[in-house]
């Protein structure tokens, strides 16, 4: 029987990734996001299927903004009304956010509708009686209107660990802000334009060098014959 001590080799304890492991919606939401994008800063809140995000649609909410910090939940998965044991529709998002907390959500907000940005946020809830101990994911994608403003937000929240007694409300523990640019549409110089560039020949002389003069060949005028005959009757 081998007795080699398997944890020399190639065999990694899965507890150390278990804090990032399960919030796969999260990368779906936003794949689909990206998607819908393309070469544009965001795509608008009409583009947004429900079909395109099926698998992770539990998790998935639609904000609307309506105060400078502020946006309500327009359309909400049900993942969140199991947290706060009721329908969630037109309840600000700081609802699922402890008080301490709220001003960190409402700046956040800000991030993604003025820069615009893509946030994640980390957020925890402490264990207590009937309410165990949570750890959850919140994903916030800037959407434009139909007007065009920018006043919509694709959210994606998963959490794990036992619910217990809701409404279960949660804190903020770290935040990743990434601005957010249109891509580049400029085509890049293809082999062909710099070879044509570097064999160029110059249109001015440069320091003492002379300009080339084209050689042109000494040929006859048509109206002149080529020989003439003198006559000379001496």
């Amino acid at each position: 029987m081998d007795k080699t001590n398997p944890n020399a080799h190639n065999i990694v304890a899965m507890t150390e990734f278990r804090a990032d492991v399960g919030y796969t919606a999260l990368s779906q939401v936003e794949a689909y996001w990206e998607g819908l994008r393309g070469m544009r800063l965001m795509p608008k809140r009409s583009e947004i299927d429900p079909r395109g995000i099926e698998s992770a649609l539990e998790y998935t909410f639609v904000l609307e903004r309506i105060a400078p910090g502020m946006a309500r939940i327009r359309i909400a998965g049900s993942h969140l009304s199991d947290l706060m044991g009721m329908e969630v529709r037109g309840m600000p998002l700081t609802s699922l956010i402890t008080p301490p907390c709220r001003r960190q959500i409402s700046d956040a907000l800000e991030e993604v509708f003025q820069r615009p940005a893509v946030c994640e946020l980390r957020l925890v809830t402490e264990g207590g009686a009937g309410r165990p101990h949570m750890d959850a994911r919140l994903l916030l994608l800037p959407l434009k209107s139909d007007l065009g403003d920018v006043s919509r937000i694709l959210g994606c929240m998963v959490s794990h660990g036992d619910i217990g007694l809701s409404p279960r409300r949660f804190d903020v523990v770290g935040a990743k802000i990434r601005p957010i640019t249109a891509p580049s549409t400029v085509p890049l110089p293809t082999p062909a334009d710099a070879a044509s560039k570097t064999m160029a020949r110059p249109e001015t002389a440069q320091g003492f060098a002379a300009p080339e003069t084209p050689f042109e060949a000494n040929t006859p005028r048509a109206d002149v014959p080529y020989l003439r005959l003198v006559k000379n009757d001496d």
